[in-house]
């Protein structure tokens, strides 16, 4: 309210912001910080937010919608892109949701009857809302378009176009809380009903609802938006208490609009866990390029860039989309900061690897837990490991514990593991980074694909040595992923090897690169399986990696292994001219003639890898 009494008058002073300067903000001028930030991207030179801002179609429209389209939209830190698009798009039910999102329908139901007792009114106002909210969304002609007049000039036109665009059972608010009740029954009915997987696309899906409860697709394009108007309209400000019936909205607006590029499996259980019961539905959204087209033919200018984009060639085919340009840059290092080693072999010569029929081979994990321990002995400080599954970790965690190994590895380091639980996690890594402050030195065990994988950096004595233990596949008897490879060959002409290839290696890539987070900084790089000898693995590492990956570290055994980490270890302890940092950076006057250049091209949107 504070920040609308202010009006136009509710800016922000020139400078940089963070949230927490926004809400210091807010909080001294008694305006909301959230509003202030929505209002104030109009007039901000650069704004940095969260992929799903841009590309998350219902937040999209809220935040990103006033941005011009001569904005350069910058996409940093894109190597898992896809996955982000994907994720936007899909969405699950389970029993509880169901359940919640009945509980949710009794509660508007009898807020409903609450408002037609006081305020009538306010229902029957809806209707005009509704309509102005879909034309501005282009669903319904725009009267202010060329051709659209005569839809809404005459005053027979508007109810007749009502009733072609929001079928009739879901005009009324009391008939629209009839339907979701049935579309929720027939969801439980399914779920409670699965004894097999069932996976089917999206018209078959729709062909069964419509014979079984007569629901069509029309109806469920504007579940959506029928409820957010309903919502506004019997002004319930606590929408979070709705999130299980917004859920169940999202997914029938979804299946109701997309024909193709989604698949729709019901499981009655993790095929991980098959003894426990656990049904749900997936609609699972199979192309990327359904979020990131808006964005495309929107801006004029996007650029996908990360250290890890490799094979930068692939993007464009999974994004589908025909880049402008497409570059890739060399790291400028002041010396051989980096150390990436293959190691293929044990101590015993024995092949070490995370396949699956020798993961849990007792060699396979002896040679690891002493290609841990020998390390753990030689490395200074900080010492971080990634596993390819929580699963696979807790097992060699176990076995290592039997073995006697764990214990070995704390005679030199302390042992601080990532669990799925966030507060462990946060914990683990403070007194992690304690026990490297006080020079005790300490292992982190940490999963491909998980939090800390992604987001947390082991910049200086932090991470002096990252090992990747095996190869960090996808679950491949997933079925939704084995929907999207389908799709991928079938539409993309994308091989299913290829594509797992590309996948795990770009999260091996990103695990060893929490190491090397500046100039001065250094780290070894130990990708600790047989399968990183072979070229189609090796090719798809990004040349910040390969280039400096030598002959002689490949194809390593564990007492090759130690040699290099000593000699590398020993040469990054000599004095170090911090000043030759400042060389390896690009001067005023380069940086002058790389704006004259650009300035001199046409402006596109293209590709570029850092």
């Amino acid at each position: 309210e504070g920040h609308e009494r202010a009006g136009t008058e509710a800016l922000l002073p020139p400078g940089v912001y963070t949230l927490a300067d926004l809400r210091a903000f807010g909080r001294k001028k008694g305006w909301c910080p959230y509003f202030l930030a929505r209002h104030m991207m109009a007039f901000a030179n650069v704004v940095v937010y969260n992929y799903q801002y841009m590309i998350d179609p219902k937040v999209s429209q809220m935040v990103s919608r006033e941005l011009e389209k001569e904005c350069v939209v910058v996409f940093d830190e894109a190597h898992n892109i896809d996955n982000v698009c994907i994720e936007s798009l899909s969405v699950n039910l389970r029993l509880q949701t169901l359940d919640s999102a009945s509980r949710n329908l009794t509660r508007l139901d009898t807020a409903i009857r609450r408002v037609k007792e006081t305020d009538a009114g306010r229902l029957r106002d809806e209707y005009q809302r509704l309509v102005q909210g879909l034309v501005s969304q282009g669903t319904l002609p725009d009267p202010g378009r060329v051709g659209g007049e005569e839809w809404l000039a005459h005053p027979a036109l508007p109810e007749d176009v009502l009733r072609e665009t929001v079928p009739g059972n879901i005009r009324r608010a009391e008939h629209f809380i009839t339907f979701m009740r049935r579309l929720i029954t027939y969801m439980r009915e399914r779920l409670g009903g699965a004894r097999q997987v069932v996976l089917e696309e999206p018209i078959a899906f729709l062909t069964s609802l419509q014979s079984n409860v007569a629901v069509d697709a029309k109806t469920l394009k504007f579940c959506y938006d029928r409820l957010s108007s309903l919502m506004k309209t019997l002004e319930i400000s606590n929408t979070e208490e709705f999130t299980p019936i917004s859920i169940v909205a999202d997914f029938a607006t979804l299946v109701g609009t997309y024909a193709r590029g989604f698949a729709v499996i019901t499981e009655p259980f993790d095929s991980r866990t098959p003894n426990i019961p656990d049904p749900v539905i997936q609609l699972s959204c199979l192309d990327a390029s359904l979020a990131m087209r808006p964005v495309f033919s929107k801006f004029q200018s996007v650029i996908i860039t990360s250290g890890t984009l490799s094979p930068i060639e692939l993007y464009p085919r999974i994004l589908n989309f025909n880049p402008v340009s497409i570059q890739s840059f060399s790291m400028t290092l002041p010396r051989d900061c980096i150390c990436p080693v293959v190691l293929t072999r044990g101590a015993d010569q024995m092949p070490m690897s995370t396949k699956f029929e020798m993961r849990g081979d007792s060699g396979v994990v002896r040679n690891y837990g002493r290609t841990l321990v020998e390390l753990a002995a030689v490395v200074p400080d900080g010492l971080v490991c990634f596993f390819v599954s929580y699963l696979y970790m807790d097992s060699i965690i176990s076995k290592w514990h039997d073995m006697g190994i764990l214990q070995e590895i704390m005679n030199h380091k302390l042992v601080f593991i990532e669990t799925q639980d966030v507060v462990e996690t946060t914990l683990a890594l403070d007194n992690f980074r304690r026990a490297c402050d006080s020079g005790r030195g300490a292992v982190f065990m940490s999963v491909a694909r998980g939090k800390v994988a992604e987001g947390i950096d082991f910049d200086r004595h932090y991470g002096r040595c990252v090992v990747m233990f095996g190869v960090p596949y996808q679950y491949t008897l997933s079925r939704v992923l084995r929907s999207r490879l389908d799709y991928l060959r079938d539409t993309f002409h994308i091989k299913e090897d290829d594509y797992l290839a590309f996948d795990a290696v770009r999260q091996a890539a990103q695990c060893v690169g929490r190491v090397i987070r500046s100039k001065s900084d250094y780290g070894m790089m130990v990708f600790a399986d047989k399968r990183y000898q072979r070229s189609d693995k090796r090719d798809k590492l990004p040349n910040w990696i390969t280039r400096h990956l030598r002959d002689a570290h490949l194809n390593l055994s564990t007492d090759m292994l130690l040699t290099v980490t000593r000699d590398f270890m020993r040469n990054m302890a000599q004095p170090f001219d911090q000043a030759s940092v400042g060389r390896s950076l690009l001067s005023e006057a380069q940086l002058n003639a790389l704006h004259q250049a650009s300035m001199a091209q046409p402006a596109a949107w293209g590709t570029l890898q850092s």
